[in-house]
C-alpha cells in the first residue's frame, strides 16, 4: 500500500504538470490573439513553473529515509539566555513550518532554560518526506541581533545547534541488544496535569555499541517525558533510539559512498550553515548562498527556498 501511495503520487504530479503545461501553450495561443491579458499568461506560466519545480525538487528525494518523519533536536549553544530564546525561536520556526506542511508535530523532551528560552528541546515530525525536506537543516545556525536581554542593546550573535534524524516507522527493521540497554526514570517537570513531580513516568534510556562509522564503544542517552504513562514514554523512547542507530547506519553507507565519489563536493554536517541577521534584515545559507530579506516570514517557518536551494544543489 505504501508502495502504490508513492506510485500514485508521481502519476498525480505529472498529470499536474502535463495539465498545467497544455494550458499554458493554450493561453501563450490566446494572448497572441489578443484574448487574455499579458498579466493572465503570467500567472498561467508562473503556476506551471511551480508545479515541474516541485515536481524536480521531490525527485531530489529518491532515498528510502527520505521518505520517512523526523526527529529534530535542538540545543542552545553557548552565550546563557540569549543563546537559550534563539533555541526556543527555532523551535516555533519549525513547528510553524511543519503546520504549513499539514504534518503532525509532537514534543518529547524539553528541556527549559535559566531564565526564558530552552536548553533543549526533542520533537517528532510525522509526514511524508519530512525528514527529505528537512535534512537540509542538519547543522548550527547563528542569530545576529540588538538582545533584548541586554542592558546595553548590544548586538549579539548566537549559535544553536540542530540535529535531525528519520524518524522509522514498522517498515523498517532496526535490531536492539537487549543486554546493552538499560534504563532510568525521573518525575517529568513542567505543564502535564496532577502527576507531575509525584510519579516518576519520565524515562532515560541507555545504550552502548559500536560505532559502525568509528568503530568506537559509544553510548546513546535518550530522555522522554511526553507522555503521562511510563510504559508509553519507554515505547517511544525506543523508537527515538531505533532512528539514532538507523541514522548511523546512514552515515556508515554515505563514508562509503564518499570514498567512492571523493571528489564530490559533499556538506560537512555540523557546521555553521546559515546565519539570521535582524538588523540587516538578513537570512543567507553559507552552503548555497540562497539568502532572503525577510527575516519575519522565515521565522515564521516560511524556510522553502532555503529547502528547495539545498537539494538542488546537494541531491544526495
Amino acid at each position: 500500500m505504501r508502495k502504490l501511495k508513492e506510485l500514485k503520487n508521481w502519476v498525480t504530479g505529472y498529470q499536474e504538470v502535463k495539465t498545467a503545461a497544455d494550458e499554458l501553450e493554450l493561453a501563450y495561443d490566446f494572448f497572441r490573439e489578443g484574448v487574455i491579458e499579458e498579466q493572465e499568461l503570467d500567472e498561467t506560466y508562473r503556476r506551471a513553473l511551480e508545479l515541474i519545480e516541485q515536481l524536480e525538487m521531490n525527485n531530489m528525494l529518491s532515498h528510502e529515509e527520505d521518505q520517512l518523519g523526523a526527529v529534530l533536536k535542538i540545543v542552545a549553544g553557548a552565550g546563557g539566555t540569549e543563546a537559550q530564546d534563539w533555541a526556543e525561536m527555532l523551535l516555533r520556526m519549525y513547528q510553524r513550518w511543519a503546520e504549513r506542511k499539514g504534518y503532525k508535530w509532537e514534543i518529547t523532551n524539553f528541556q527549559p532554560g535559566d531564565e526564558a528560552g530552552i536548553k533543549s528541546v526533542t520533537i517528532q515530525i510525522e509526514g511524508e518526506r519530512a525528514y527529505g525536506y528537512l535534512k537540509s537543516e542538519n547543522g548550527v545556525h547563528r542569530l545576529v541581533r540588538v538582545s533584548p536581554f541586554n542592558a546595553q542593546g548590544k548586538r549579539m550573535t548566537s549559535f544553536t545547534s540542530v540535529f535531525v534524524v528519520p524518524l522509522i516507522d514498522d517498515s523498517i527493521e532496526i535490531e536492539i541488544n537487549p543486554a546493552n540497554l538499560s534504563w532510568d526514570t525521573f518525575r517529568s517537570s513542567g505543564a502535564g496535569g496532577q502527576n507531575v513531580n509525584k510519579v516518576e513516568t519520565g524515562v532515560r534510556l541507555h545504550y552502548t555499541f559500536k560505532h559502525p562509522v568509528t568503530g568506537e564503544q559509544s553510548e546513546i542517552v535518550i530522555e522522554n517525558t511526553e507522555s503521562r504513562s511510563q510504559f508509553d514514554n519507554k515505547d517511544n523512547a525506543l523508537r527515538l533510539l531505533k532512528s539514532q542507530l538507523y541514522e548511523l547506519e546512514l552515515q556508515k553507507r554515505r563514508a562509503e559512498q564518499e570514498k567512492v565519489e571523493s571528489t564530490k563536493k559533499k556538506i560537512e554536517w555540523g557546521s555553521q550553515i546559515r546565519s539570521y541577521v535582524f538588523d540587516d534584515r538578513r537570512v543567507k545559507d553559507h552552503r548555497t548562498n540562497y539568502q532572503t530579506s525577510n527575516v519575519q516570514a522565515v521565522i515564521d517557518g516560511d524556510i522553502d527556498e532555503f529547502i528547495k536551494a539545498y537539494l538542488m544543489e546537494f541531491p544526495d
